[in-house]
C-alpha cells in the first residue's frame, strides 16, 4: 500500500484486466445466486446458466431485479448461502412504510464491505492517525455500522456518535479532536447552524474532512457546507441493497464518484425502455454485486438517476466515475404536465444566503387546479424588512420559473418553522385530490 492508494493493484487495474475480472466474478455470482429460491426459479424458467456469460455485455441476458421482487420474496427468498451456518448479520432498508428490503451477510461479505469503505476513506486522505466521527444512525441502517467497520478497518480512532443531538456532536468534535466526520448533507448544514448558535467557530476545531451522502444534493449545497464548516466535503454513494456505503466515492478531484468495479457491475439504462444509454447520458443506474456470497443481487434497479462521466480521472484510478445523483426516477413528480425533481428547486434556493437550509415542497389542489407551494426558511442574516423580503421572494420565484418551467407559490417562513429531520430530509408532500 503506497500513500495514495489503499489497494493500488486493484484501483489502477487496466480496463481490459478489470473487465476480465468482472466476467469471472459475474459467472461465480450467477452460480451462487442459482441456489436462492428466487433466482433459482428465474434462471430455470429462462434457461440461464453461468456458462452463458462470456462477456460483460452478456449480463443483458439476465432479468432485472427490483425492490418489488425483494419485497415479494421477503424476508429470505433471495438468500443463496446457508444462512443458519454462515449468516452473521441482517440489515434492512431505512424505509418507514411497507415491507422493508432485507440483506443477509456472511463474514466474507462483511469483510469485503469493510475493506471497500476503508478504500473510500483512504482515497480522500483519511488515515489511521485520524479521529473519525460517525453521525449516522446505527442498528438496521447501514450508514452506521458500514462506516464504523470501514473506519476501524482503516485503523482510525472512531467516535460512534450516532444520529442527532447536535450539541453533543459538537462537544465530541471539540473534545475528542475529531478530524473527519460522516453526515448526511441536510444534517451537516444543521450542524453548522448549531455551531453558530453555540458561538463556536468551526475553524477553531480539528475538523478538516467531511463525508456526505445518503440523500441527493447539489454541488451548490456541497460548497455551502464546505464554507460553513471550513472542510473539504466528499460525496459518497451507497444503498442497503448493495451493502450500504462504499459502492462509490469521490476522490480528491471532487469530480464524480468512482464505482468500485471489482465488486459492482454498473449499467445505465433508459428507465422507460430498460435499454442501455451511451456513456455521458443520464439514465437509471443498475448494479450487480460481484463479491457477495450470502445474498448476491443481479441487475438491481436502483431508481437513482445519474450518468457515467467520460474520460480518465487525473487521480490515476481506472474505475468508472458517475456524476452526482440527480434524483430518483420515483422521486420525480409531475405537475401540470411538467416533470420536476426536488433538486432543481434546491439548486436555486442554495444560491441565496438570505435563506436557511430547510425547505418543503407541497403539491395541492385548490379550486380544482394543481398548485406547487415552496416553503423555505429564512436565515438569521435577513431582517423583517417587508420590501426587502418581497424583492427576494420575487427574484427567487422568477429563477424557479426559469428552472422548472412553471410558477410556484413561494413562502418565506421564519427559521425553525418547518419540521426538522435528523434522518433523510423529507422534501415533498403531495396532498393532491388525485393521489
Amino acid at each position: 500500500m503506497n500513500d495514495k492508494y489503499w489497494e493500488e493493484k486493484i484501483e489502477t487495474m487496466p480496463r481490459e484486466a478489470l473487465r476480465a475480472l468482472q466476467v469471472q466474478r459475474l459467472q461465480k455470482t450467477i452460480r451462487i445466486a442459482s441456489h436462492s429460491p428466487y433466482y433459482g426459479k428465474v434462471f430455470k424458467e429462462r434457461g440461464i446458466t453461468a456458462d452463458d456469460i462470456r462477456s460483460v455485455e452478456d449480463i443483458r441476458k439476465l432479468p432485472f431485479t427490483t425492490k418489488a421482487d425483494m419485497r415479494a420474496n421477503y424476508p429470505f427468498g433471495l438468500v443463496a448461502g446457508n444462512m443458519r451456518e454462515d449468516g452473521v448479520r441482517i440489515h434492512s432498508s431505512s424505509g418507514t412504510t411497507g415491507t422493508p428490503t432485507v440483506i443477509v451477510h456472511s463474514q466474507h461479505d462483511l469483510d469485503s464491505w469493510a475493506n471497500l469503505v476503508a478504500r473510500c476513506l483512504y482515497m480522500v486522505g483519511i488515515r489511521k492517525t485520524d479521529v473519525f466521527q460517525n453521525s449516522s444512525g446505527y442498528g438496521m441502517f447501514t450508514g452506521g455500522l458500514g462506516f464504523q467497520y470501514g473506519a476501524e478497518r482503516l485503523g482510525a480512532l472512531t467516535v460512534p456518535a450516532a444520529a442527532g443531538n447536535s450539541k453533543r456532536q459538537i462537544k465530541f468534535i471539540t473534545d475528542f479532536g475529531t478530524t473527519a466526520l460522516h453526515a448526511i448533507p441536510s444534517y451537516a448544514v444543521r450542524l453548522a447552524e448549531v455551531f453558530q448558535e453555540e458561538g463556536i467557530n468551526p475553524t477553531s476545531t480539528s475538523l478538516r474532512r467531511l463525508v456526505i451522502g445518503a440523500e441527493p444534493h447539489t454541488d451548490e449545497q456541497r460548497r455551502k457546507i464546505e464554507r460553513m464548516l471550513n472542510v473539504k466535503a466528499y460525496n459518497s454513494f451507497g444503498m442497503t441493497e448493495m451493502n450500504g456505503p462504499g459502492v462509490g466515492f469521490e476522490c480528491t478531484e471532487q469530480n464524480g464518484m468512482h464505482i468500485w468495479e471489482d465488486c459492482y457491475l454498473i449499467e445505465i439504462i433508459d428507465p422507460e425502455t430498460g435499454e442501455p444509454v451511451p456513456d455521458g447520458e443520464i439514465g437509471e443506474m443498475v448494479l450487480t454485486t460481484l463479491d457477495r456470497e450470502m445474498m448476491p443481487l443481479i441487475r438491481y434497479r436502483t431508481r437513482d438517476l445519474t450518468r457515467i462521466l467520460p474520460g480518465k480521472c487525473p487521480c490515476g484510478r481506472t474505475h468508472v466515475r458517475i456524476d452526482r445523483i440527480k434524483g430518483r426516477s420515483d422521486d420525480m413528480f409531475i405537475i401540470k404536465g411538467v416533470n420536476i425533481f426536488p433538486m432543481q428547486v434546491e439548486k436555486i434556493l442554495v444560491r441565496y444566503p438570505q435563506l436557511g437550509s430547510n425547505y418543503l415542497i407541497t403539491l395541492d389542489t385548490i379550486n380544482n387546479q394543481d398548485v406547487m407551494i415552496v416553503e423555505v426558511e429564512l436565515s438569521d442574516l435577513l431582517s423583517d424588512n417587508y420590501i426587502e423580503l418581497e424583492k427576494i421572494r420575487k427574484d427567487i420565484t422568477r429563477e424557479l420559473k426559469d428552472e422548472i418551467l412553471l410558477t410556484p407559490k413561494l413562502k418565506l417562513v421564519n427559521k425553525g418553522s418547518l419540521p426538522q429531520s435528523e434522518g433523510k430530509a423529507v422534501r415533498v408532500r403531495d396532498l393532491r385530490d388525485n393521489n
